[in-house]
């Protein structure tokens, strides 16, 4: 059985998360959440509250045993555009990005098959 957690319209760079991302990808959620405790990122975070939500949606929030990360992907979101002051009066633009994550976790036995 698959459970799905969604985390969207974040404020973090979606680079900056698929770092962390590749951490926990395809490893048993007890020691993903391992991972993410000790990794100092700002996203870890964001990461592991979307991970524990797809563990209660699994239904497993007391006994995660045999639970496994099966998927987990970030994608672009908008993006806001912002204007800095420049020299001569000017504007000079930067972006501040957004992402939307999604991690699917699920036995382990029907990850094998």
């Amino acid at each position: 059985m698959e459970a799905v957690a969604k985390t969207k319209f974040a404020r973090y760079a979606p680079r900056k998360v698929n770092q962390v991302l590749q951490l926990i990808r395809n490893k048993p959620v007890q020691k993903a959440f391992d991972a993410l405790s000790f990794t100092p990122k700002g996203s870890a975070e964001l990461i592991e509250k979307t991970l524990k939500s797809a563990v209660a949606n699994a239904g497993r929030l007391k006994n995660m045993e045999n639970l496994k990360v099966l998927k987990c992907w970030v994608g672009c979101g908008p993006t806001l555009k912002r204007m800095r002051p420049g020299p001569m009066g000017r504007g000079m633009p930067y972006k501040r990005k957004m992402c939307h994550l999604t991690i699917v976790v699920g036995d382990e036995v029907t990850a094998a098959k």
